[in-house]
């Protein structure tokens, strides 16, 4: 994932996110985004898969703007027509979050707008394009985010706001497969991968365990191995085995182990997940 500046930016200016699966089109969308003066950041991807990832970068801006409550970037500029995963199927992901990002579709194919307008989009750019119609497209990208409530920065009594479900793009024989993170019971550290144990079966990420277990503190998941972090509202039972402390998952669903060093940890995140119900 690459990441330009425009020569306009600052901190009031538009964080964009441009998708198209051809170079060419790729990075004259994104020198046209950069000639306009709305747009600061632009982040840039070839494929669907690349652009879900943003959704958990570590870019210390997005994760910023995460923890304020705000989508990761204010819009998507994204072709319809690509590989694997289609625009349409992507914005659609996009368009269930909470907040969503502005949909806005660069594409040369004319026969998807009413789908598009279905998802929330605000406008519909076809190929070939100039600087004059895509910076319509950004004005429309401002009023809208202009005439949106603002987000508070703390939820009630002083809580930060909670992100909506992450969605983790999987990569299987080609196609590309989105868990939320909802789905997922427990996980195992599998050397720099990571399975996710989902109601469904077991998908493998490239993704350390220790990237895991940061970015999910806040969505209840807690580390009680070396290997394992688990849902904390799945552990039905924290029991004495002969190897030492064990967790059960749900009706017995499974049983893992509880290393010494985080015993005590998950005691007193259990004891409190008890007090507050």
């Amino acid at each position: 994932m690459r990441v330009t500046v425009s020569a306009h930016d600052d901190t009031r200016k538009l964080i964009v996110l441009a998708v198209d699966d051809e170079p060419l089109g790729l990075d004259e969308l994104v020198h046209r985004l950069q000639d306009s003066p709305s747009v600061g950041r632009v982040f840039q991807a070839l494929d669907a898969s690349d652009a879900l990832r943003l959704l958990s970068s570590d870019d210390p801006e997005l994760r910023a703007r995460k923890e304020r409550g705000l989508p990761t970037v204010d819009a998507v500029f994204a072709d319809i027509n690509m590989p694997g995963l289609s625009g349409m199927e992507m914005s659609r992901v996009f368009a269930a979050l909470r907040p969503a990002p502005v949909l806005v579709f660069v594409t040369g194919n004319s026969e998807e707008a009413v789908n598009a307008f279905d998802l929330g989009a605000i406008d519909y750019v076809l190929k070939p394009f100039n600087q004059d119609r895509l910076d319509r497209a950004v004005r429309r990208v401002v009023e809208k985010l202009s005439a949106a409530p603002a987000v508070p920065s703390h939820g009630g009594a002083g809580e930060p706001v909670k992100n909506d479900d992450e969605v983790i793009p999987v990569e299987l024989a080609g196609t590309t497969k989105l868990i939320p993170r909802s789905s997922v019971r427990w996980v195992e550290a599998q050397g720099d991968y990571a399975r996710l144990f989902t109601t469904e079966g077991s998908h493998l990420v490239r993704i350390p365990l220790a990237q895991l277990e940061e970015r999910w503190e806040k969505a209840g998941f807690v580390r009680i191995h070396r290997s394992f972090l688990v849902a904390l509202p799945l552990i039905t039972e924290l029991r004495m085995g002969q190897g030492g402390y064990q967790v059960v998952i749900g009706n017995e669903e499974k049983v893992l182990p509880v290393s010494r060093r985080h015993t005590r940890a998950l005691k007193d995140r259990l004891v409190g997940t008890g007090r507050n119900g």
